[in-house]
């Protein structure tokens, strides 16, 4: 069948929103009528080199959508199934998932290869084949992929925000609840406000932190993060650092997380001096894949006690997490509505981008017929 997608061709390009063959689903596989998708700051990261991709690549990977196909082998999903994609595929049989750490599911080595689970891309143009980012590319108006990256979603929910639960919200508040940890009255601050940020502040303040610093440059945002539960916010690490020195009474955090749109190596060490002896520094954000240099005061770092944790989807398992998610969203308990800045069309998407990263989005997102 023909779809429409937006295509990068290669490193440095814009997206190009054109038509494309898209081919049946095959074992395992479903086809996704797109309703809603978001815009990530990690499909940028392949058009600046910070992550690998195979191009040409259809962009995207936070999605929902309505089931429309399935292809044979299918278990777990029918026609008609709202469902959110998780780009940490789950296949339930690996030595992670199996022990409950379905976001280091074995599926996923394949995200940045351009190929399917089972092999091969099911979308073409120009005589070329197309892989899709992270298994999903959900820059387009129809895809084809496979159920393990599927999670069923009550009809109740808004594709719109719906599509965020498949990075963005689980990422940062389990960076905060599931691999920070934090506790009630913790000391919490959250470095970049974005489209992960955010949802760190969330998890910190259902968790019940007593203080939740917002650390971003951009002073629109400090607006925002009061929204999602700060309490106090800064504009540099070294505002930060000072701030939180005072409001703990020397202390320091308990906890801090980065989720700035590009770590850089050099922001460990002034990260680091946020939290406290013992604390829990939580590394979320992306960095280019060069880059080695990470610079630590291994001295203070081993007598303070202070612990260095990274994670991918916030250490959150997609098929008992995201519907948990949806849950706290129906009960009022988790802003999913307030993330989303900007709704754009498809054609719209490199105007999405540029948004993005002149810092005017929390969360911008494609809708269909916006």
């Amino acid at each position: 069948m023909k779809a429409k997608a937006a295509v990068m061709w290669g490193p440095g390009e814009p997206f190009s929103v054109e038509e494309i063959e898209l081919d049946p689903p095959q074992e395992q596989e479903v086809l996704v009528r797109i309703e809603a998708a978001g815009l990530c700051h990690s499909d940028d990261h392949a058009r600046t080199g910070d992550a690998p991709a195979n191009f040409p690549v259809i962009g995207g990977h936070e999605g929902s959508g309505v089931i429309e196909q399935v292809g044979p082998g299918v278990l777990h999903h029918k026609v008609g199934d709202h469902v959110v994609f998780s780009f940490t595929p789950v296949c339930g049989r690996c030595h992670w998932c199996s022990t409950g750490r379905q976001n280091l599911c074995d599926f996923g080595a394949l995200i940045g290869t351009g190929q399917m689970i089972s092999g091969g891309v099911r979308t073409h143009a120009r005589g070329r084949d197309l892989g899709p980012a992270a298994l999903l590319g959900t820059f387009s108006s129809h895809v084809v992929v496979n159920e393990a990256n599927c999670v069923k979603l009550d009809e109740d929910i808004p594709f719109d925000v719906a599509c965020l639960l498949g990075c963005g919200v689980p990422t940062g508040w389990g960076s905060a609840v599931r691999v920070g940890q934090v506790q009630p009255g913790e000391t919490v601050v959250v470095v970049g406000i974005g489209g992960i940020g955010a949802n760190a502040l969330q998890g910190a303040r259902l968790a019940g932190a007593k203080n939740v610093v917002a650390v971003d440059p951009v002073p629109f945002k400090h607006d925002k993060a009061k929204t999602f539960g700060a309490t106090h916010t800064a504009s540099s690490f070294e505002e930060a650092r000072e701030l939180v020195s005072d409001i703990t009474r020397g202390v320091m955090a308990d906890v801090a997380i980065l989720t700035v749109g590009v770590v850089r190596g050099t922001m460990m060490e002034p990260f680091l001096d946020l939290v406290s002896k013992g604390g829990r520094a939580v590394l979320t954000g992306v960095a280019p894949f060069d880059d080695h240099d990470a610079k630590i005061p291994l001295q203070m770092f081993a007598m303070y006690e202070k612990q260095l944790r990274g994670t991918v989807f916030g250490g959150c398992n997609p098929r008992a997490d995201i519907p948990l998610l949806a849950a706290l969203y129906r009960n009022g308990q988790l802003q999913l509505d307030e993330l989303v800045t900007t709704r754009y069309s498809l054609d719209d998407i490199n105007l999405g981008y540029q948004d993005m990263l002149a810092g005017k989005n929390i969360r911008g997102i494609v809708v269909r017929d916006a």
